[in-house]
């Protein structure tokens, strides 16, 4: 098992959210060798909280809202320790967290580890139990992540709010890539599929448990028209910059996505039809919100392949540490 460990928390207006978080990484059976919080927020409501755990280190990220894995690369720099571990700000780790995702590199070549968040969802346990993150022929990607198989399994991403990575392991490939904007969807699984390129293997350990209470997001809500664009527009990029253009995984990701979007645009043009839906005003909204789901998947998938041409890695433009060892002012 790895000796020392770094954990990394990422906010952005959520001051509440991160002493909770600390609060529970402080019942840590393994406690973690060093904690840094990287704070993106306008304001220092987030840095005082901070300041009431002295042995947290504080960062700042200049560059604001959207901009998680810039957060995440400006957290790992200096890091010495062997493994570095992920936890969002909105993500309660229970007592043993630490010490079982760990315990999972005791496997022989585990790059990365990624652990359960509980949702409190009804039969979220068993949802997807045989199909925990997996990256698929199709160029998507499972979840499930709140799943407990009841052992240690083989995956092929993880989830951003549950996470590590050997430190030599992340360091071999560049450490952390940011060609993900908005709502910052897909950048744990770029580390994730980098792992796997670099010939490691990812697993998923159901015993790492955190409480995920999802807060609230900086603009929009979680799954709006927002969430959508960047979704279409992430995976794209994600895809490009991991494996290619010529990956034939790429190629039938991108058929199914043009085949999705007038599959969408249909799908609301079913309202006519719907006896859920008596009223015409209700069968108009339904035949309105297909034509804008097509849309915005539209616009998602063709931003995306516009970006890819030249990606902008935003991690690349992160500013050194200073040599007193602190980060921003």
């Amino acid at each position: 098992m790895p000796r020392s460990a770094a954990v990394i928390v990422a906010t952005y207006r959520r001051p509440d959210y991160v002493r909770e978080c600390l609060d529970h990484l402080a019942l840590q059976t393994v406690a973690p060798d060093r904690i840094i919080v990287v704070d993106a927020s306008p304001d220092d409501l987030t840095r005082a909280v901070v300041a009431e755990y002295p042995h947290v280190e504080y960062r700042r990220n200049d560059m604001g809202a959207g901009t998680l894995a810039s957060s995440r690369a400006i957290g790992v720099q200096g890091v010495t320790e062997d493994v570095i571990a992920f936890i969002d700000d909105d993500a309660y780790a229970e007592p043993q967290w630490l010490e079982e995702l760990l315990a999972a590199y005791d496997l022989a070549d585990v790059g990365a580890v990624g652990g359960r968040a509980r949702n409190g969802q009804p039969g979220e346990e068993t949802e997807g139990i045989d199909r925990i993150g997996r990256f698929l022929r199709n160029g998507r990607l499972t979840g499930f992540f709140a799943a407990d198989p009841g052992r240690i399994i083989l995956a092929d991403h993880m989830l951003g709010a549950n996470m590590s990575v050997r430190t030599d392991v992340l360091r071999s490939f560049g450490g952390i890539h940011d060609y993900y904007p908005g709502t910052c969807l897909r950048e744990d699984a770029d580390i994730a599929l980098r792992v796997r390129l670099a010939g490691h293997r990812v697993v998923y350990a159901p015993a790492a448990v955190v409480r995920h209470v999802a807060g609230d997001y900086a603009s929009g809500r979680r799954f709006d028209l927002r969430y959508r664009y960047y979704g279409a527009r992430n995976h794209i990029m994600l895809l490009v910059t991991t494996i290619g253009w010529a990956d034939p995984r790429f190629v039938r990701y991108l058929a199914s996505a043009a085949a999705g979007i007038p599959r969408e645009a249909l799908s609301g043009l079913s309202a006519v039809t719907d006896a859920s839906r008596p009223s015409a005003t209700a069968k108009v909204r339904g035949i309105g919100g297909g034509f804008v789901r097509a849309t915005v998947d539209l616009a998602g998938t063709l931003a995306g392949l516009a970006r890819a041409v030249r990606p902008v890695d935003r991690a690349r433009s992160v500013p050194p540490l200073s040599p007193s060892g602190s980060h921003g002012s």
